[in-house]
């Protein structure tokens, strides 16, 4: 699975990263588990034409070494699609930007 990883998290950076994600993204059922909903502006055509697959998703999993952020574009409306797919680069950028923005945000210092 390709990821973006911050990897040797500081237990109080991630106290700081739960409680937000917490907060805005949790996924009810699955602790460590979030969906952060990709920007409409950055769907492919693909995606766009999909309608009935929307909204999509990042998964995120937060342990406490770790914030992995599989870069898998997903829906919560089905398993197989052709709109479920690695993201384009730049949702990745998007991905990248969000959880750095999330970070300083929270003055997360990793």
């Amino acid at each position: 699975m390709k990821q973006y990883v911050i990897d040797e998290l500081r237990p109080d950076d991630y106290q700081k990263i739960k409680q937000y994600l917490d907060a805005n993204f949790a996924v009810p059922g699955f602790e460590g588990l979030y969906w952060l909903p990709l920007d409409e502006q950055a769907y492919d055509d693909i995606q766009i034409a999909h309608v009935d697959c929307q909204p999509y998703y990042f998964a995120l999993e937060l342990s406490p070494e770790r914030l992995a952020c599989e870069l898998l574009v997903r829906t919560n409306h089905r398993v197989r699609c052709d709109c479920i797919k690695y993201a384009t680069e730049r949702q990745r950028n998007w991905l990248i930007q969000s959880v750095d923005a999330i970070s300083d945000r929270l003055e997360v210092t990793t």
